[in-house]
């Protein structure tokens, strides 16, 4: 049996075993059973920018559990919480689904609602902001091989913090 083959079949078994399972969600807690929150990342960061704040991440499915090769994560923003302010080489496309919150991407700074969609360029700097009262909370598909954030170099900084736009969340 060749190896295209054999990894075929080990996909169709997987496939067969996750076919028809549920995982219900609570609307009363915003959380989908069996899935922990996790912490958003396992340290502040020392680079400048890399700090963030009230933020926790939930993996709803992906290679753990089923044949992917992708994550597929619930982000949430508890009251003023923001995440890191970075840039990496994969892109990123999210879906707002809880609470209102803002995007700031590249030289714009968005307000987003429920359902809006953003997408952030690979190397584009961005961070993700909480500034109401009611926790904020995205969708993010994520590929489970990516790259890691950076921070931003001293010119990119620079550029923000010059930018009557996006000075107010560069810290």
């Amino acid at each position: 049996m060749s190896e295209d083959s054999t990894s075929a079949a080990v996909f169709n078994r997987l496939a067969g075993t996750l076919a028809g399972i549920k995982v219900p969600f609570d609307p009363e807690t915003f959380r989908w059973d069996g899935v922990e929150p996790q912490i958003y990342k396992f340290a502040l960061g020392d680079d400048r920018g890399m700090g963030w704040k009230g933020v926790t991440r939930n993996t709803l499915g992906g290679a753990q559990v089923m044949p992917a090769g992708f994550e597929f994560r619930y982000f949430e923003f508890a009251r003023d919480g923001y995440s890191s302010m970075e840039k990496h080489t994969h892109v990123h496309l999210i879906v707002v689904i809880r609470g209102k919150g803002k995007a700031l991407v590249g030289a714009k700074v968005f307000d987003i609602n429920p359902f809006d969609i953003v997408y952030v360029p690979p190397n584009t700097p961005h961070r993700w902001l909480n500034d109401g009262n009611d926790a904020f909370g995205f969708l993010c598909p994520v590929d489970a091989e990516r790259d890691h954030p950076v921070p931003l170099n001293d010119d990119e900084w620079a550029e923000l913090e010059a930018n009557p736009e996006t000075a107010p969340y560069v810290f």
